[in-house]
């Protein structure tokens, strides 16, 4: 007969599986509490520092949380001593001068006749996610605010083109460029972290499509400040307008006609700062089509995009060459 030697490797085991759901407790974001069924604390693992000097054993929540925090908390935990169905609470901890948000689980500890004993709590740091909640929810509504201005915009390009032309070939194809035109500005808003567009860098993205910058009948020159989006894209607009237009009736529809572009600080120092965006076109002999109403929409050069960057523009159309200058005040632009 032989004689059985008790283990202790179950023990061993528990033991250390035990050190390692601490060390992993410890090492993160999550907090466990257990109460006994009177709501008294009885121990506390990876306490947060904000808790940490008003909490000791035997402590009850109202001792060291704020009132209605804690009332909402032994709330949901009487209601667990009940009906033995977890909880789920979500609470904000002033920290200084910020918040700690905690995502709280609660539900009850049962003996092994599944009697309920006590409370367990694991309180997770939810701050970060709720930061990044914040930002994402503030970055959607200044992208549905940033959609609506576009579509605003959008809708006003569809009713002045619509205005100027005849058939619907020709609406349709002033149409289209006018919004690609957008969809060129709104890349560079883009690409910049909606800062904006550099001046210079707006002017090329529309002249582009039409003739090569380089191009020895096209200068561009001056100041080159950032545009904020919303003029950024209605400048481009009208770019793209006196591009059009002077690739099909004026200085670069021929070899020898000349465009230079320009921007000038104005008022620099003072608070009537200003941009003055400058188009200078010069035709050897005439114009192929002097009335401006005929050649395009002098409602987005003299009326929109004035308006909408809060600014003043005139225009200037003669017999052998066209000038248009836009003055853009300084809320529109940064240095």
């Amino acid at each position: 007969m032989t004689s059985s030697i008790p283990t202790r490797e179950p023990d061993r085991r528990d033991a250390s599986r035990l050190r390692a759901l601490l060390r992993a407790i410890r090492n993160s974001n999550v907090c466990v509490l257990y109460q006994t069924c009177d709501l008294g604390y009885l121990w506390a693992e990876n306490l947060p520092g904000i808790w940490a000097d008003a909490w000791h054993v035997g402590v009850h929540d109202h001792e060291f949380m704020q009132d209605a925090m804690a009332t909402e908390l032994v709330a949901a935990k009487r209601s667990v001593l009940e009906t033995g169905e977890q909880q789920s609470v979500e609470i904000a901890v002033p920290d200084g001068n910020q918040l700690r948000w905690f995502e709280l689980s609660i539900d009850c500890d049962r003996d092994d006749a599944e009697t309920i004993i006590g409370v367990v709590t694991t309180a997770v740091d939810v701050t970060e996610l709720k930061r990044r909640e914040q930002v994402l929810k503030t970055l959607l509504r200044e992208v549905s605010h940033r959609s609506k201005n576009l579509l605003a915009i959008i809708q006003s390009i569809a009713m002045q083109t619509a205005r100027f032309t005849g058939t619907v070939d020709d609406f349709l194809f002033k149409f289209r460029g006018r919004v690609q035109s957008l969809s060129y500005s709104q890349d560079l808003v883009t690409d910049s972290n909606w800062r904006g567009a550099q001046l210079h860098e707006l002017v090329r993205s529309q002249m582009q499509k039409y003739i090569d910058v380089s191009d020895r009948r096209f200068t561009l020159s001056g100041d080159d400040p950032y545009i904020f989006p919303s003029a950024a894209l209605h400048i481009g607009l009208a770019i793209h307008e006196l591009i059009v237009n002077s690739t099909s009736y004026g200085a670069l529809s021929n070899g020898e006609g000349t465009v230079a572009i320009s921007g000038k600080l104005e008022n620099i120092g003072t608070d009537r700062m200003s941009l003055r965006i400058k188009w200078d076109e010069k035709v050897p002999g005439a114009l192929k089509e002097p009335d401006l109403n005929g050649r395009f929409g002098s409602a987005v050069l003299e009326r929109i995009v004035p308006i909408s960057v809060n600014g003043t523009s005139t225009y200037t159309l003669e017999h052998d060459g066209v000038t248009y200058s836009l003055d853009v005040p300084r809320s529109q632009f940064d240095l």
